[in-house]
């Protein structure tokens, strides 16, 4: 059987835990890349990424579980309005968040040192039908610029046009940790939701907030106000904003020492247009070019779910690339047979929040009504970050939602009434 020869374009989440997986199975594989790992260091804020613990379990199963101690165990979260509602749950195993300027060039590494090869060149459209002459599958896993052009909009599962959230995420110090480590997740009802983070970046251990806000809402400015022009002014009216509208942040926050953590390179300001693509392309002589990862899906930060389903999705690829030895038409549908239920229900349960929490109807204040009243509820929706199709189960229509809440009270109620008896 001739050795199987596997292209990889992008070296996120994605093209780096394929890249390893098929390195694990002997696969001779490049991946293709813009940037060397000595490059990140030095460059701005990538993105404020957590691994969700389904995800810390590739890593470990690859090889590059390179922070083992440093995860959270759970999530606060608050809700604003005129009674506001704050509750904890927990997480079943730790997840984790590191900087991925630290990240990516660390798996980088473990590619090449599991002999894996990386090409750096910056490639186009153009280059593709060129370079899949060379490979008996080439993978694509960057969204960006013309690359991501080459697959088609999928309108029916992306509905959005332009960012629904003004973005800024960032890395800052000053933050007491709560007394449990875990992410808090804060909504502000018509004016955004923010996600506090702890992350590991250059000095250790760090606090990213991912600010989510609503154009034409109060907290607009944090995402086009520029750090730069003026460090203290934008630090002040931050602070401003956050005890208006994530006051269960900003009460932990040392007006004296809040800053961004290591320097101006610490920020990162824009907007995330939802999309999802084609799965492939044919490319001509037999040979596809599969969408993975940003490419296929970009979903909003606000569930942090980019990351896990790209992960998640390209574990699938490795294991078809290495069970298989045609990468036709018919490979690509076993693949999307096998991924799709996790991403398409990661990017549908991601926009549903996007487009409820601006006003929460009935049913979803009902929700987090539960939550906020039972643990166990909490527990459970907490843990499901893991699994978006499972929280998608519940979300897809009021009567799932109603219908989840009563199925996990009744069990609840079942297992304090056996406790009693027994």
């Amino acid at each position: 059987m001739a050795e199987k020869k596997i292209g990889i374009i992008g070296a996120g989440t994605a093209g780096l835990h394929l890249g390893l997986y098929l390195r694990q199975h002997d696969v001779n594989v490049t991946i293709f890349t813009d940037r060397r790992p000595e490059e990140y260091a030095g460059m701005r804020l990538l993105n404020t990424v957590a691994h969700h613990s389904v995800t810390v379990q590739r890593e470990e199963k690859l090889g590059v579980n390179h922070w083992p101690n440093d995860g959270y165990f759970g999530h606060y979260y608050y809700i604003g309005g005129p009674q506001p509602l704050r509750f904890y749950g927990d997480l079943k195993a730790p997840s984790r968040a590191v900087d991925y300027r630290i990240y990516q060039p660390t798996l980088m590494n473990d590619f090449l040192n599991q002999g894996g090869k990386l090409e750096y060149r910056t490639l186009d459209a153009a280059d593709v039908p060129r370079l899949a002459a060379e490979f008996d599958l080439l993978v694509v896993c960057t969204g960006k610029g013309p690359l991501g052009q080459m697959y088609q909009h999928q309108a029916e599962m992306s509905p959005f046009d332009r960012p629904q959230r003004m973005l800024c995420a960032g890395l800052f110090k000053g933050i007491a940790e709560s007394p449990i480590r875990a992410v808090t997740m804060s909504f502000s009802p018509g004016h955004g939701e923010m996600i506090e983070i702890p992350t590991i970046s250059f000095g250790g251990m760090t606090t990213a907030l991912v600010i989510e806000n609503i154009p034409g809402g109060d907290m607009e400015i944090v995402a086009k106000q520029k750090y730069d022009d003026d460090p203290r002014a934008f630090m002040q009216m931050l602070l401003q904003k956050l005890r208006i509208h994530h006051p269960s942040v900003a009460e932990r926050i040392d007006e004296k020492e809040f800053d961004l953590a290591n320097s101006s390179l610490d920020i990162l300001q824009g907007g995330v247009t939802p999309t999802v693509r084609t799965t492939h392309m044919s490319l001509g002589d037999g040979k596809m070019a599969l969408a993975l990862g940003d490419v296929h899906a970009t979903v909003d930060p606000v569930l942090g779910q980019g990351a896990n389903m790209a992960s998640h999705a390209a574990w699938i690829v490795g294991e078809e690339i290495v069970r298989q030895d045609v990468f036709d038409e018919r490979f690509c549908e076993h693949v999307n047979l096998r991924r799709q239920d996790r991403v398409l229900c990661a990017t549908r349960w991601t926009n549903y929040m996007l487009t409820n929490l601006r006003l929460l109807p009935a049913e979803l204040q009902q929700f987090i009504f539960n939550l906020y009243q039972h643990r166990e509820l909490a527990d459970e929706f907490t843990d499901n970050f893991n699994y978006p199709e499972r929280q998608w189960d519940c979300f897809s229509s009021p009567q799932r939602m109603a219908a989840w809440c009563g199925r996990l009270k009744a069990e609840v109620q079942q297992g304090a009434a056996t406790a009693v008896v027994a």
